[in-house]
């Protein structure tokens, strides 16, 4: 069964909105499930963990960013600053350790996660981290650089730009201020990322969007911590075919019941 949606108020004053939550109840160490650019909760690969974590009786999170899905607020406004405030505001409603799993540009948000967390002294609450095609610093490597000049003079001089997407009939917007505070949250500038648990990377061999060489130099910057990296050769960037899926519960599973010292070990 289907978890009721509930509701939780982020930010005060203008800066207020109501982000939708999906919280099934188990023990832990739980899933914490963060979508990509404009995905909701409701897609194939959450609600294939929150099926998983049902079968093993799992704790399973999920939350619309703002803008998305069924929670309030206009997309145009979003930024991984918001986005990141309510996935840590929803992360403060969960108990024990848990398995974040990001997919895209939730991969993203996973790592800041991670990282403010330990500046929190929550660094304990991180079990592992997986990664769907994580798309990191993805406003100035996967955006921009893809945009070509009548683009971007069009997000210089409008403050926005509209991109065809093989994902929706629609196009998906861009905006400045989106590119702008993205800008603020790179990992990857000549500087190792420290998790403080470990990490699996799930990569597609024919992802047009997030290209595995991506991938790999996320692998690079993954300094301190055990790392697992899975290329699937013909593996597209949604990685939501049904073997895809298994392997992703595979590798969920696997961060969930093997101790840390053991996957040091593995190295």
């Amino acid at each position: 069964m289907e978890p009721a949606v509930e509701y939780l108020e982020v930010g005060e004053g203008a800066e207020a909105r109501r982000i939708a939550m999906l919280r099934r109840p188990g023990k832990s160490p739980g899933i914490f499930w963060l979508n990509g650019y404009r995905s909701d909760m409701g897609g194939t690969k959450a609600s294939a963990l929150d099926v998983f974590g049902a079968e093993k009786g799992l704790a399973v999170t999920r939350l619309d960013h703002s803008g998305n899905g069924l929670s309030g607020g206009d997309f145009l406004d979003g930024t991984v600053s918001r986005w990141l405030e309510e996935s840590l505001a929803v992360f403060a409603t969960t108990s024990g350790p848990q398995v974040i799993v990001g997919s895209s540009l939730g991969g993203w948000l996973a790592l800041l996660m991670a990282r403010e967390l330990r500046r929190r002294g929550e660094g304990d609450r991180v079990k592992a981290l997986v990664l769907i095609a994580p798309a990191v610093d993805a406003t100035a490597e996967l955006m921009t650089k893809r945009m070509n000049k009548a683009q971007l003079a069009a997000l210089k001089r409008d403050g926005i730009v509209q991109r065809p997407s093989q994902y929706s009939d629609e196009p998906y917007p861009y905006t400045a201020r989106l590119i702008e505070d993205g800008n603020q949250h790179h990992l990857m500038f000549g500087r190792g990322i420290d998790v403080g648990a470990p990490v699996t990377i799930l990569q597609g061999g024919k992802d047009p969007d997030v290209p595995r060489e991506h991938a790999m130099r996320l692998v690079q910057h993954l300094l301190t911590d055990p790392v697992t990296f899975t290329l699937i050769p013909d593996g597209d960037h949604r990685l939501s075919r049904p073997e895809d899926l298994d392997l992703l519960k595979a590798s969920v599973e696997r961060e969930i019941t093997v101790p840390p010292e053991q996957l040091e070990l593995e190295l």
